[in-house]
């Protein structure tokens, strides 16, 4: 693991995804490994830490959670931006080098038998909580956030600090046709009286 990895405490984990980002899921089961970009994903909860995630039927990563109940949702980077186009269109079942014609390095984090992937700016270990109306009707699948954990160079002390950060460690949010916009500048508001 990368030393710039630190834990999120659960009870800030919702801050990782809060501000909509495009996100990585990944799942694995059987020896197969899998990630695929989704762009539809948000904070549920944060007492206990729950979120979000539309999931197509036609995805293999889907088939890898609703076989185990486990997987991760991650936080891709300007610098990952080839790699979070290309597994969010390319199906791992048409092609079958899909993680390696994206670049997909993995990582491990001790307590969790899931594929972390390598380089993004946070990462949310989740429990699949069955809802199977929801899953097969719209595709909605509900996390359970059993571990986070953000890089320290974007992340750190409970906020993000892209303001701060270089501009390759920005978030990514997907628009259409492959067109994504990076996490502009910060704004504060006045307090209120």
């Amino acid at each position: 693991m990368d030393s710039h990895v630190a834990p999120v405490p659960l009870d800030k984990a919702y801050r990782l995804i809060n501000h909509g980002p495009t996100v990585l899921v990944s799942a694995r089961h059987d020896g197969m490994d899998n990630v695929m970009a989704a762009a539809w994903s948000c904070a549920l909860d944060f007492d206990p830490p729950k979120l979000t995630v539309i999931l197509d039927k036609t995805t293999r990563t889907r088939e890898l959670i609703e076989k185990t109940g486990r997987f991760v949702i991650q936080v891709p980077t300007v610098a990952q931006l080839q790699l979070t186009y290309a597994v969010g269109n390319l199906g791992r079942t048409q092609v079958p080098d899909k993680l390696q014609r994206a670049g997909v390095q993995w990582f491990a984090m001790d307590g969790h038998d899931l594929p972390f992937v390598a380089g993004c700016s946070a990462w949310l270990a989740c429990r699949l909580i069955a809802e199977p109306h929801n899953q097969e009707t719209y595709d909605l699948f509900v996390g359970d956030v059993v571990g986070a954990w953000a890089d320290t160079r974007a992340f750190a002390h409970g906020h993000w600090g892209f303001e701060h950060a270089a501009p390759e460690w920005r978030s990514l949010h997907y628009i259409a046709g492959g067109q994504f916009y990076a996490i502009g500048e910060s704004l504060k508001a006045e307090p209120l009286e």
